[in-house]
């Protein structure tokens, strides 16, 4: 059953906000009176299915986060993810905008004490209260307490993409109260200091890029774009006989990275660790340097947020609309692609452009400042057989091109849907004119979580469940669809 099929049962046209939603905003919805192993149930029930309709939908999505909270922060999963992760945790607060404002502004404060000397924000920040093995690779791979300027807690060493200042704004948007300000000014330095981190220490390039050091920073783990720049990590999959992998006993293996993809993360991740992830020089030696299109259009969005919550928090919007220009423009000049209407990553390694046509490229459209040209370009490229974009999908958003040759319907990044990657090109087509394809992708979405509930990614053919069941940003994202 396609997508759209599934949701004809949420009874709503996909651009209204369907009545049966009922609850302001801000108000408890009536499940959360339930004891807790009672919305633990619903949430679990993820797994098999979502409800038909809209108030259903968002009970399951409220229950999900529900049972994900842990005391100031919420776990993308209670089974393969137990811990706080940066990005996870920025979509997952514009979603508890909808229900749970306070929740929202908790989570970003919670995830940004955990922010290093340095400004960087870290890609994972662990539980203490955990056992050492609960996550791999966990604090003891890490080890960031050895590193001057790291947090109290124990982090990676890594970021993502930062799409942070952004949640922040929206979080504001839906409860524009003096408390919702207040918290905004307190995370407007914290949110300055991640930008200025990036800008200086990872323009590797000079060329006012922002360069990841890892697969992981990109967000899109083992996305087929990095399959190029990876071959040359040199690892072998038999380094792998020596660790346990926490993601394989929860998922089936065959829709996970394989031990090679692993080898070579874990390189990489110790060549950064062992430089005391110093960002002085890695020109010179380390092994994974790319521009990623996603990770620098959430950089130039950032600082077009920040220059809307710098005006409300009485600071100067203008350097940051500046500083947003000029990465617009890089992205143009180093990114863009005139032959294939679409943006590449860059290996710096090599200084060429890879030749995957992934969802990456198109994510730029995020960008309020992107032309029109480059912007017409990606919607053709959405609209394409690789992506099949339309007002009326019958296949769900692909991270990857569905017909290379290489596409893997089962396998993370290499195929499956994801909604916090659809939740962007959605942002992007409404900001560059494209109400009709907005509105096809998002009744896309809804329908994948009414057909098979809250899953971390689904099957881009037949919209089943796939990864960790009861997974927070589906919920959260959920429940921003629901009150568009």
């Amino acid at each position: 059953m396609s997508a759209d099929a599934r949701l004809t049962s949420v009874g709503a046209p996909a651009d209204a906000e369907p009545t049966s939603v009922g609850a302001p905003a801000d108000a408890e919805p009536t499940s959360v009176g339930a004891p807790a192993d009672a919305g633990a149930k619903r949430a679990d029930a993820a797994g098999t299915g979502g409800p038909a309709d809209a108030a259903g939908l968002r009970r399951l999505a409220v229950d999900t986060l529900d049972a994900n909270w842990e005391h100031d922060h919420t776990v993308p999963s209670r089974t393969l993810y137990p811990h706080q992760w940066s990005w996870d945790s920025a979509f997952i607060a514009i979603g508890l905008a909808q229900v749970r404002p306070d929740r929202a502004w908790r989570e970003l404060a919670s995830l940004f004490r955990a922010q290093w000397a340095d400004g960087r924000v870290p890609h994972i920040v662990f539980n203490p209260a955990l056992r050492v093995g609960a996550y791999f690779p966990g604090p003891e791979m890490w080890r960031s307490a050895d590193v001057p300027g790291a947090p109290m807690v124990a982090t990676s060493g890594l970021v993502q993409p930062p799409v942070h200042a952004l949640a922040a704004l929206l979080a504001y948007r839906r409860a524009p109260d003096p408390t919702a300000l207040a918290a905004l000014r307190r995370l407007y330095p914290a949110l300055v200091a991640q930008q200025r981190y990036l800008a200086d220490r990872r323009d590797v390039a000079g060329d006012g890029l922002v360069c990841i050091v890892h697969p992981w920073e990109s967000g899109l783990d083992n996305s087929p774009a990095w399959d190029q720049p990876m071959a040359a990590v040199p690892a072998e999959a038999a380094v792998m006989r020596a660790y346990r992998r926490h993601d394989t006993t929860h998922a089936d293996a065959a829709h996970r990275p394989t031990d090679l993809d692993y080898a070579r993360y874990l390189a990489i991740v110790a060549a950064y660790r062992d430089h005391g992830y110093s960002d002085r020089d890695l020109a010179a030696g380390h092994p994974f340097l790319m521009e990623c299109p996603l990770f620098n259009a959430a950089f130039g969005a950032a600082e077009h947020a920040l220059a809307e919550i710098a005006a409300l928090v009485g600071d100067d919007p203008g350097p940051h609309r500046a500083r947003a220009a000029r990465i617009t423009e890089a992205l143009l000049r180093r990114l863009y692609d005139r032959h294939t209407g679409t943006f590449q990553p860059r290996d710096l390694r090599t200084d060429r452009l890879v030749s995957a046509r992934t969802v990456l490229g198109l994510t730029p459209l995020i960008l309020p400042d992107l032309p029109t040209r480059q912007a017409d370009a990606l919607v053709v490229e959405a609209r394409s057989a690789r992506f099949g974009v339309a007002s009326l999908m019958d296949r769900p958003l692909p991270t990857y091109d569905r017909t290379a040759p290489d596409f893997e319907p089962l396998r993370y990044w290499r195929g499956p849907s994801w909604l916090n990657i659809g939740w962007l090109v959605r942002r992007g087509l409404l900001g560059h004119g494209h109400p009709e394809l907005a509105a096809g992708l998002r009744r896309s979405m809804i329908g994948l979580v009414a057909g098979a509930g809250c899953h971390e990614y689904f099957h881009p053919d037949t919209g089943a469940g796939l990864g960790s069941p009861a997974f927070s940003w589906t919920a959260a994202l959920l429940l921003d669809l629901l009150a568009d």
